[in-house]
């Protein structure tokens, strides 16, 4: 029997963070234990107040049968509670707030509500991979928008042809950034919302960093505007929850009644005691400072040693990443490379590998990522070896 895979399948290629696994995996065969900043998964333990919350919820929930596909009412409370105390939002919990496994599934399966084939996405480059693979396999194409450095990461609107804004239904913003770590003001905003609103294209925000700041915290777009807006949360970087697969999507409730046609077809909502514990960790915001601490005590270090063997010190405001600009004369898998030498050990994600080359520019190459994940001690060693780095 000849096994035939579908061409949409064929074309996508690897996820790029399973490569990075792949190098890891072969370092440890060798006998060198690297210190991983290659996929951004925490690795401290999620908070006592969450697991406690998820134990009580399993026995409380025993009988509970099938969760609801859009979330427990107390769920959505909480969500509109906290994103009114947080960003004075006003939100219906009925309406304009419905739960999410994770953000990751919502934004992949999100196209399939409002792309026909041929429509086309707007999305970041670099970017987080859901937004275009989602659009490809709804059957759309994705236009990419290249953030440069010359451009503070934030996409030139202006650029975009006629052609495309008028085929366009989606336009993906992430903000602060995931991978370059950048913060946007309400002005690019402003400029999000009208030429979006000029051309009839929803606005989706994949805000899943807001919460991962160091100073000042970013705004969410829905305190300018609701109408044509969604945003995706998750408090999987937020509080350590990567394995819970727990968010929401909120905004305008004509598109979360859309989606809400879609999501019965795909899955069976979010494990109930799982809400119970994100329940208790968005009712909690001492783990969250404990945490934005540590991100910036391991940023700290790492930035340091950077800058000590002669690199540009690329200082992020936000998120768990480090976007940092490689030596001169490397490109970004030579120097990821470089890093991965046995006496180092380091891994970290090229940048050219989660970029996309679009109209002859990589905006991802020259830069590698780093993912502040290790326990601080792990940090601490890593730094101690980059400073041996001879480049």
């Amino acid at each position: 029997m000849e096994i035939r895979i579908a061409e949409r399948v064929n074309k996508i290629g690897s996820y790029a963070f399973a490569d990075v696994d792949n190098i890891v995996a072969q370092l440890r065969k060798e006998g060198v234990e690297p210190i991983d900043f290659g996929v951004g998964d925490p690795t401290l333990p999620t908070p006592n107040i969450v697991r406690d919350a998820c134990k009580k919820g399993i026995e409380k929930r025993k009988s509970s049968g099938y969760p609801s596909y859009v979330g427990e009412p107390e769920f959505r409370e909480t969500a509109a509670w906290w994103s009114k105390n947080r960003f004075g939002i006003d939100l219906d919990p009925e309406t304009e707030i419905m739960s999410t496994i994770g953000s990751k599934e919502a934004i992949f399966n999100f196209p399939e509500t409002f792309i026909d084939p041929g429509d086309y996405t707007l999305a970041l480059n670099p970017g987080y991979p859901a937004w275009s693979r989602g659009t490809h396999f709804a059957e759309g194409r994705t236009y990419f928008l290249n953030l440069l450095p010359e451009n503070g990461f934030l996409p030139d609107l202006g650029s975009i042809p006629t052609k495309v804004l008028k085929k366009a239904k989606l336009l993906w913003v992430n903000y602060p950034n995931n991978p370059t770590t950048a913060f946007c003001t309400a002005a690019f905003y402003e400029e999000v919302i009208e030429l979006c609103d000029r051309y009839n294209i929803i606005v989706a925000s994949d805000e899943s960093y807001t919460e991962n700041y160091y100073d000042e915290p970013p705004m969410s777009i829905l305190q300018l505007k609701k109408d044509g807006v969604v945003v995706f949360q998750s408090l999987s970087k937020r509080s350590n929850m990567t394995c819970y697969r727990v968010g929401w999507m909120a905004g305008d409730r004509r598109i979360i009644d859309a989606y809400k046609k879609v999501k019965p077809n795909i899955d069976s909502g979010t494990a109930t005691f799982i809400q119970d514990a994100a329940i208790a960790a968005l009712r909690d915001e001492t783990h969250v400072e404990k945490l934005r601490s540590d991100y910036r005590r391991k940023r700290d270090l790492i930035m340091d040693s950077f800058e000590e063997i002669g690199l540009e010190r690329c200082e992020p405001k936000g998120t768990i990443y480090i976007w940092q600009k490689v030596p001169e004369g490397y490109a970004s898998l030579d120097f990821a490379k470089k890093l991965l030498e046995k006496t180092v050990a380091v891994v970290t994600t090229p940048g050219s590998w989660i970029s996309q080359e679009v109209r002859g520019v990589n905006p991802g190459e020259g830069f590698v990522r780093l993912a502040l994940v290790p326990p601080i001690e792990k940090v601490e060693e890593a730094a101690r070896r980059i400073r041996k780095l001879e480049l």
